[in-house]
Formats: structure tokens, C-alpha cells, sequence
């Protein structure tokens, strides 16, 4: 570099304008650095499946936690939260200084619930905590009790609690359990006020809540079940996803590359084999037996989409045996063409909320794309095994293609009896000819 006298100048270095050394800089920021905890549970989303559809993992109303706080979209809901909290100080008739230190005493470990840094100081994130589970509690109250009145604007909005209900159950928008847990004290609550006799539980509330949307993917939620220790979870999304899972521990097995994918509905019902659903309100509760495929019932609509996609992502995130996931993987398979669809609607095996059977197989086509499963320990390994080994029997695919295509009305058996008598007689008739002969 030559200035204007024509001489050269080398370019200062960074290292030499910096007035602090880069190791020193570095190694402030590595003591600088927060412990791991084996407490996290609460996650973003991950870009792959998050680019895929972001509005099922978006809040749309309110915010719940630290991750979405803040944002411009939902500061409409942010009054209506500190009217939920002025409900709740009521309710226990306990002061703001009562909760605040006893969440305060626990702000390591909420901060240890989060996958990423929280950027809010301590107080702001105190502060969170406090107006979202107050929130939080209040709601489950009002609606397991079903009060309402002109001026709440959730529970005297029909619809309102179902964007609201949308919301809670989102991977992003959640709490650590355990402070709801703590926060609610089933005495203070008093539901003896509301003609209720006995003591409340949290986890009640939260399966009253959810209740509906659980039913729309088939889940049993039973209190005996809701309430054992096998579905506790450290959030809302894994308690779901323990409701999801059988109640038996299920075996994994290795996947064979030779049935890398089930066949589709539309294959197995051209090979004869016969669609039924099954009675358990359970996701994998899936049957095959003497050629009988049996299914449990599934809803495929907008609601079904974001609560498979929240659990799968939950998942993708938490744990190393992604049973959802796998799932997911299944319906892929099962369904890749609208005919596949009308088969499962036809069986009254899945009901078709869009109505459109393209639609709906372009949804449970996209539900497994970004989600990775384990080839080496898959829960429907033996099922896809046992469905490839039924289709590659030509007897199978023969006596189907006769049911379906020339038995498939009681005209068309009698028109093939009638020709197989016909045959007969024409044998019988050509004998006695040549024996005549």
C-alpha cells in the first residue's frame, strides 16, 4: 500500500490495535461460558423442520416463557396476562413478594430448563415466570370449573381458547412443569368454593385442558393413566408424548434394508390384505395378523398436524428412541397418493377434516420430511417386514385382484358361477361326444 509520498505501509494487525490480548479475550469468554444441565427440556425448533411449515410452531396469541417474549405480534395478550395474575394473588390471597421469592431462589434452575442462553436479566426473567405460570394456572382453573364472564376476553371468546390452547402447546412457548407444579398449591385454590370436594392436582387440570386436542390424534387420556407416574414429564410436551406412547414398554428392532419403507395402503390392498380399525385410542397400537391390518382411528386436519409436528420436533431435540418420529415415518409410507387416503377414510380409519384427499395426503407426506429415525432400534421394523412378505406372494395379489375386480358384487359372482357352469357342461358335452365317437 503506497501513501502520497509513494512509500508503503504495511496494514496495522488487529492483535496489535487491540488493547486487551485475543487470549485473554478468548479465555474470558470461555470462563464466561454457563454449565450444561441434564435438566434442559425446552428447545427452538430445528431449521429443518422448522422451514418446512414455520406457522405450526409460531405463537399466534400468547407467549409462554422467555423465547418468545417480547414479541410485537402478541403484545395484545400481554395485559390480559397480568389480569390472570391479579386473579391468581386473589385466589391464594398470598402478596407479589411471596412468589417472587420463590421463584427468584429457583432462577438457576428455570434458566437451566432452556437449550439456549436467556438473555433477560434476573428480575425481567423473574417477572416472566411469575405472569406466565399465574397465567397459566388461572386459565386451567376457569375452564375445568368453566367460568366465564363478559370481560374475559379467552373464556368468553369461543375461539379464543382454541388459538390460546394452540399456543401452550407449542415446543418454544413453554414453562419448566415444576414451577406450575409449585406454584399451585391445590389448599390455597380451594376448589371446595367451586362445589368440588375433592383436592385438585395439576396434572388434572392439564389433561382437562388438553384433553380435546389429544383426542384428535387418538390419545387416551384417561385420569387413572394421566395421572401414574409412567406420563409425569419436566413440560407440557412430555407429558403428551408419554400419553402418545403404549402404556408397555415397546422393542425396538433393526430395520431391514429390503423394507426400507412399508407399502403403501393402496399395494397392501391390492395384495389382498384387509383394512380395519382398531378400538384403542392409541398411535401404536397397529396390528397385522392373517392378512388383517388393523389401525387405530386418526383425525388429519390443521390441529393433528401441529401437535405431531411439536412432539416429533420435542423429539428430534430430547431423546434418542423418536417413537413419534417413527410413527410419522409409518403414515409416510402408508399414504402416497389420494387413493391412499380415500382407502383410510373409506375403512373409517382416518377422518379427512380438509375434506380433500390431496390435500390431506400432501400433509401426512410432509410430516415425516426433516425428521430422522434410528434404522437400528425402529418399533415397526417387524411390521414392515411382515407387510413386504404378504405382497410378494403372487397368491395373495391373485385372490385379491378376483375379490376385488370380478367378486366384487353379488351379480358379478352369480355371472361367474354361471360361466364356470358353462364350462363344465361344455367338458361334459365334448367327453360324451368323443365317447360317442
Amino acid at each position: 500500500m503506497s501513501d502520497n509520498n509513494g512509500s508503503t505501509s504495511t496494514p496495522p494487525d488487529d492483535t496489535e490495535k487491540a488493547s486487551t490480548p485475543l487470549e485473554i479475550l478468548i479465555g474470558e469468554r470461555l470462563e464466561q461460558l454457563a454449565p450444561l444441565s441434564a435438566s434442559c427440556s425446552i428447545y427452538r425448533v430445528p431449521e429443518r423442520l422448522r422451514s418446512l411449515n414455520p406457522s405450526v410452531y409460531t405463537p399466534k396469541v400468547v407467549s409462554i416463557g422467555p423465547l418468545h417474549h417480547g414479541n410485537e405480534t402478541l403484545q395484545d395478550m400481554e395485559e390480559h396476562k397480568y389480569r390472570y395474575l391479579q386473579q391468581f394473588l386473589d385466589r391464594t390471597n398470598e402478596n407479589l413478594e411471596y412468589y417472587l421469592r420463590k421463584i427468584r431462589y429457583q432462577e438457576a434452575t428455570l434458566r437451566s430448563y432452556y437449550a439456549e442462553t436467556i438473555k433477560f436479566s434476573s428480575d425481567d426473567l423473574v417477572t416472566i415466570i411469575l405472569v406466565d405460570s399465574a397465567f397459566i394456572i388461572e386459565l386451567f382453573l376457569n375452564y375445568y370449573f368453566n367460568i366465564a364472564n363478559s370481560t374475559d376476553r379467552i373464556m368468553s371468546a369461543p375461539f379464543m381458547i382454541i388459538d390460546v390452547r394452540n399456543d401452550l402447546f407449542l415446543l418454544e412457548n413453554q414453562l419448566p412443569f415444576f414451577i406450575l407444579e409449585d406454584l399451585f398449591d391445590p389448599d390455597k385454590v380451594n376448589a371446595s368454593n367451586h362445589g368440588e370436594s375433592e383436592k385438585l392436582s395439576f396434572i388434572q387440570l392439564c389433561r382437562t385442558f388438553f384433553e380435546l386436542k389429544l383426542e384428535a390424534v387418538g390419545v387416551d387420556c384417561n385420569l387413572e393413566r394421566v395421572n401414574s407416574s409412567e406420563v409425569k414429564g419436566e413440560r407440557f410436551l412430555d407429558i403428551m408424548r408419554n400419553l402418545c406412547l403404549p402404556p408397555e414398554p415397546q422393542v425396538g428392532g433393526i430395520r431391514n434394508p429390503a423394507a426400507i419403507a412399508a407399502p403403501s395402503i393402496t399395494e397392501l390392498h391390492r395384495a389382498g390384505v384387509k383394512l380395519k380399525v382398531r378400538s384403542t385410542r392409541n398411535l401404536f397400537s397397529i396390528r397385522f395378523e392373517n392378512g388383517i391390518l388393523e389401525i387405530p382411528r386418526l383425525t388429519i386436519s390443521d390441529d393433528s398436524e401441529r401437535i405431531l409436528r411439536n412432539l416429533a420436533a420435542y423429539e428430534q431435540c430430547h431423546y434418542s428412541h423418536c417413537r413419534i418420529s417413527e410413527y410419522l415415518d409409518l403414515l409416510d409410507c402408508f399414504v402416497n397418493t389420494p387413493n391412499d387416503v380415500e382407502l383410510l377414510v373409506k375403512y373409517g380409519i382416518v377422518t379427512n377434516i380438509f375434506g380433500d384427499s390431496s390435500e390431506a395426503c400432501s400433509m401426512i407426506n410432509s410430516l415425516g420430511k426433516g425428521v430422522y429415525v434410528d434404522y437400528n432400534d425402529f418399533c415397526f421394523a417387524t411390521l414392515y417386514e411382515d407387510l413386504h412378505k404378504h405382497c410378494k406372494k403372487p397368491w395373495n395379489k391373485w385372490k385379491a385382484n378376483l375379490r376385488q375386480n370380478y367378486l366384487n358384487t353379488p351379480w358379478a359372482i352369480v355371472s361367474v358361477v354361471a360361466a364356470v357352469f358353462l364350462i363344465i357342461l361344455t367338458v361334459i358335452q365334448t367327453v360324451c361326444s368323443l365317447i360317442s365317437l
